[in-house]
């Protein structure tokens, strides 16, 4: 069948190759390249595939891959920056340089956007060790809305992925898509989805919190495109179910590094958004550190691909932000991987934690997590529930702005960071807060 709008038709699942590693699926003969993108490019192998249709993990070795863009092809095509669009209040503003362009008559067709990125950067000099040590503390705040500003739709950091996988699956004529998650993915999955006409399958722990639930069980129960799966357990059994059940059925795997890159397209434009000048100044800048929650990784491996395409536009240096993974001591396996000097995590036991979004056991670009730490001089740090709960707390009382918990773990983070030498007296450090307090209620009620 032929999708509206796309010219792709659509294969089914006879014609899918399926397995754990890999579904590719074919696409209309003749069909142009996607923007400035070059290739895909396996993370570990090296080795190129064509940009012309979606696969899943490398076939060459089970790892993720991800998208080159012809950067000189760009700033020949379009000089002193004329792809940036600082006047869009959304991620979009990127324009040529994600793999979608939406000024492009024939991207825009396919994108689905509803006004995501764009977040605010704040400022929170009144912290505590941003006072002792005189560091410029910023907090980039994914979650609540802000006037002026971008507003993910689902008040989560996910929704910069999901705009770009859900718009490149309406690209490549893909009709149904099923993404494992501890939460908020599926919850940004759904609102994408729905909004592109596409059919979605969610399969998440049993123990998600109630509002990320609750909207997705009501959604499945009125919308036959709709299907939520609960299991015990974390994100793993996720997996198990959605390889047994799904992928037979023809749905395309969107898990976290299980697409094309799409995700890390998306989510680079959190570190896009960091470096670029801030209302009246032109010189693109890079904090000393950024601080991040890290579960899936995927926003890490997106930042550190913006750094680099920024670089070979002329915009920044070769100098890095020193990157710093957080993780809940109750699930941290790129923690002990880091302390241990692994090259790749050996996944754990999932724990209990506040912090949802980092209860993910292993992750197949850990590997990749573990080499930007390094490459940047950066680190990985464990927090225990009393200094989640502590610090969600007192940035509550603070400022009312509404951390979520795994936001609240990073600013928990830097008094050990502090004491490490890890973020050092004035700075520019950046701790990302990927989500709103609200998708956690009732549940953490009791720490405000």
């Amino acid at each position: 069948m032929i999708a509206p709008g796309t010219g792709v038709r659509e294969v089914g699942a006879d014609e899918a190759e399926h397995n754990d590693q890999i579904v590719f699926r074919r696409t209309a003969a003749g069909k142009r390249p996607v923007s400035y993108v070059r290739c895909l490019r396996g993370l570990s192998s090296g080795i190129e595939y064509p940009a012309d249709r979606p696969m899943n993990l490398d076939p060459a070795d089970g790892r993720p891959v991800q998208m080159v863009l012809d950067l000189e092809r760009l700033k020949r095509e379009q000089p002193d920056l004329a792809w940036y669009r600082p006047q869009r209040r959304d991620l979009w503003r990127f324009g040529a340089l994600l793999a979608l362009d939406i000024d492009d008559p024939q991207d825009r067709e396919h994108i689905v956007t509803l006004g995501e990125g764009h977040t605010p950067l704040r400022e929170y000099p009144h912290h505590p060790l941003a006072r002792k040590l005189g560091l410029r503390l910023q907090v980039k705040d994914e979650g609540k809305a802000e006037p002026g500003y971008g507003a993910n739709p689902t008040q989560s950091f996910k929704d910069r992925g999901m705009a770009m996988a859900v718009s490149m699956a309406r690209r490549f004529g893909l009709r149904k898509l099923v993404v494992p998650t501890q939460g908020n993915a599926g919850d940004s999955l759904l609102e994408y989805a729905l909004a592109a006409g596409l059919q979605v399958a969610v399969i998440m722990p049993d123990d998600t919190p109630m509002p990320i639930q609750g909207r997705i069980a009501a959604l499945s129960l009125r919308n036959p495109r709709v299907s939520l799966e609960l299991v015990a357990g974390t994100i793993r059994e996720a997996g198990a179910l959605m390889r047994e059940t799904f992928l037979p059925q023809g749905y395309f795997n969107v898990a976290t590094f299980q697409e094309p890159g799409w995700r890390i397209e998306g989510k680079k434009t959190l570190g896009l958004e960091l470096a670029e000048p801030p209302p009246g100044a032109t010189q693109w800048r890079l904090p000393d550190a950024i601080v991040y929650p890290t579960g899936g990784g995927t926003g890490v491996l997106g930042m550190w691909k913006a750094f680099a395409e920024l670089q070979e536009l002329g915009l920044i240096g070769s100098q890095r932000p020193r990157m710093i993974c957080v993780q809940a001591a109750a699930t941290k396996p790129i923690v002990d991987a880091w302390e241990n000097g692994a090259t790749d995590v050996t996944p754990a036991a999932g724990g209990k934690t506040l912090c949802v979004g980092l209860n993910v056991p292993g992750g197949v670009g850990h590997f990749r997590v573990l080499e930007i730490l390094r490459a940047s001089g950066g680190c990985a740090v464990a927090v225990t529930e009393d200094q989640i709960a502590q610090a969600l707390s007192a940035a509550w009382r603070d400022t009312h702005w509404w951390i979520g918990p795994e936001g609240a773990a990073c600013l928990a983070a830097l008094e050990p960071l502090a004491q490490a030498g890890a973020i050092r007296p004035g700075e520019r450090v950046v701790a990302v807060n990927t989500g709103s307090l609200e998708k956690y209620l009732p549940e953490l009620r009791h720490l405000l």
